[in-house]
Order: C-alpha cells, then structure tokens, then sequence
C-alpha cells in the first residue's frame, strides 16, 4: 500500500472511532449524569523506509464534555442533582470514581449507595451513613444531611486538579489522577441531573461522520483500482 492509502486508512480508523462514541452518546441520551465525548483528531507524522515523512490522522483521544444539564425533579429523598462544577465521589472496587449521576438508596449496612452498590464518599472521603428510621431527612445546598434536624454527615462534591486527566470508565463514572473540593457546587434533594446529550445535534454529527466515513471508503475503493489497472498494465 501506498502513501495515499495509508492515510486515508488512519482516517477511516479515527471516523470509525468517532462513529462508535456518537453512538454511545445517542444511546445514553436518557441516563442521569452522563456526560457526552467526541473524538479529538491529532497529526501523526511517521517515516517508512526508504520513503519521504507521511502525515497520517490520530483520531484516538476522547473529549469529556462537562457542561451542566437540566435537573429534573423526582421527590426522591436521596436524589441529589448537581449544579455547578464538580462530581459525587464514589468509592468503586477498582479505586475511586467520579459521578453525576446522583441517585442514591441505603443499603443492608446503613450506608448511601448508587445504582451499582458502590458507597456514596463524604467531604473527608468516608461513606455516607444512611439515616434509617428518622422522621424527617434534609440535605442542604453544601451537601449537609440532617436528620431530625441534627446534622449527621456532609457529602462531599469533588473535582479533577487537572480536567485534562479525566478518564471515562464505565456508564457514568470518571477517574481522575488528583482530586480536589469543588468550590460553588449547588446539591439539590430530590433532583436528578439529565444526561447533558443534545439529540438533534448528536445525530447531525453522525449523519456528517457517516458521510465523511463513505467518502474515505470510495477513495479507497479508486486507489484500490488503479493499483490494479496499474499491474494489469505493466504485466502485459
């Protein structure tokens, strides 16, 4: 293969990177918390022997988009929407995560857990104790959770030190290198915050890559046969 069609490879691979992320986005345009990626196309300049330097696509970073969505509102008690920066802390089996999505419910152990069973993290990093039999349970815009109207724990909000290093795991949850308290974060009880996806916009991009996508593909397709018109001809 030649140098025009190891380019338009690289390409191809990046489009169909960017296709799969789409996809995802578009897929979990209903899931509290999630926040859209889009794929980050770099230059990636490489040698061959014997040959000239080629420039080639590197379509391979992802970009987390952290902007706020709507809060919608559900009356749950230990439903926590956010607003401002910042992320619910979560304590994973692989280490611990970063989250909006905000909906929590005790456990066996009397403890705040997501959907997932993992334990709701507070302001100093310790599970959250769930307030079980308690007539009346408030959380405050700082994260303070009362109970009776006696304060029993603060949940924390956190963030990356470096936004750059935030990683998407799985669903909704992020790592991050450093963390840090957010400052100005609003928590709002009995709020879930709506997947940050923009449905019109999310399949105009699709229909664009898909298109870019078919482009590349005929490209191949001539190369491919004029590389064959080519040996049919000098081997006569």
């Amino acid at each position: 293969m030649d140098t025009p069609g190891y380019t338009a490879l690289t390409r191809q691979s990046g489009l169909m990177r960017e296709m799969q992320v789409i996809a995802n986005n578009i897929a979990n345009i209903s899931t509290n918390g999630f926040r859209r990626e889009g794929v980050v196309f770099s230059e990636y300049v490489t040698r061959l022997e014997g040959e000239p330097s080629l420039s080639m696509a590197h379509g391979n970073a992802r970009h987390v988009d952290l902007g706020q969505a709507g809060l919608s509102q559900t009356g749950g008690i230990f439903d926590l929407g956010l607003q401002g920066e910042g992320f619910f802390l979560i304590a994973a089996p692989e280490g611990e995560r970063l989250t909006r999505a905000g909906s929590f419910s005790p456990n066996a152990e009397g403890v705040l857990v997501n959907s997932d069973g993992f334990a709701l993290l507070d302001a100093g990093g310790a599970s959250v104790p769930a307030p079980l039999g308690a007539g009346a349970v408030s959380i405050a815009s700082d994260g303070t959770m009362s109970a009776d109207g006696q304060p029993i724990a603060q949940i924390g909000v956190w963030r990356p030190v470096d936004p750059l290093s935030l990683r998407h795991q799985a669903g909704t949850l992020f790592a991050a290198d450093d963390i840090e308290p957010a400052e100005g974060a609003v928590i709002r009880q009995g709020f879930l915050e709506d997947s940050n996806v923009e449905p019109v916009s999310e399949i105009a991009r699709m229909i664009t890559v898909q298109r870019a996508y078919e482009l590349g593909q005929k490209f191949l397709d001539a190369e491919d046969q004029r590389q064959r018109n080519v040996i049919q001809t000098l081997g006569r």
